[in-house]
């Protein structure tokens, strides 16, 4: 009999990535159970325009008030987990975890496991201005982790989080930012990082493994593998 845990999903911010974390947790599911098992999800899929509004006017606390609303919601509906599909709000994550009674799956966490199970200790971060600058993310993973993370100057700092607003959560893919990416990649490598977080859900819509020969962490993918673990688990 499937005992699979429901989850539930913060999507829509954007829903590109969201698309990801779906498909990401089914197929781990099925990989695991076979047939045609499937994971239960609940989705909580926001307006990003109003999010993103919030973000950049550094409002994080009325975009807590929108997480925290709809986990509640969620959780009311049966979910025994709650992933926010981004990185960026996890700003946010310890409001809401104050605000609900069962476990988020934290994505800095889940993406600091694997990088201890690597044994990397140091390590290369792109994501959205306010992942790269902020310490709600690197002050996680060297705090609980012991890993140095490095990030690019301030011109590419702007030039990644740009792709990421005005391309990649519109869906748009270009040859050309995927080459920035690359290089601003080698560049932290050549400084050592000994790989790189793609800490923002959309990247590896942009970016994949056989763009670079620099090891790629990509958060999607660990994170809905840490989800796929927690719905398995007796």
């Amino acid at each position: 009999m499937n005992t699979t845990k429901k989850l539930g999903l913060l999507g829509g911010m954007s829903w590109e990535s969201t698309v990801s974390y779906y498909q990401a947790i089914n197929r781990g599911v099925n990989a695991r159970l076979g047939g045609l098992h499937s994971a239960p999800l609940i989705i909580s899929s926001v307006d990003f325009a109003h999010i993103e509004q919030l973000q950049h006017k550094g409002e994080w606390d009325k975009t807590a008030d929108i997480l925290i609303r709809e986990a509640k919601h969620l959780e009311t509906a049966g979910a025994k987990a709650i992933l926010i599909c981004t990185n960026t709000m996890h700003k946010v994550a310890a409001d809401i975890e104050q605000k609900i009674t069962i476990p988020l799956i934290h994505i800095a966490d889940a993406t600091g496991c694997v990088l201890q199970q690597d044994r990397v200790k140091k390590v290369g971060l792109l994501g959205t201005r306010f992942t790269m600058e902020q310490t709600f993310y690197t002050s996680r993973l060297k705090e609980i982790f012991g890993i140095e993370v490095v990030t690019p100057n301030a011109q590419q700092r702007d030039t990644v989080h740009n792709i990421i607003y005005e391309q990649l959560c519109k869906g748009v893919i270009c040859v050309e930012s995927r080459n920035a990416y690359i290089d601003i990649i080698n560049e932290l490598a050549a400084e050592g990082a000994e790989g790189i977080i793609l800490g923002c859900t959309e990247i590896a819509l942009l970016v994949q493994q056989h763009h670079t020969k620099v090891k790629l962490y990509d958060t999607t993918a660990i994170h809905a593998s840490a989800a796929v673990d927690f719905a398995l688990a007796p």
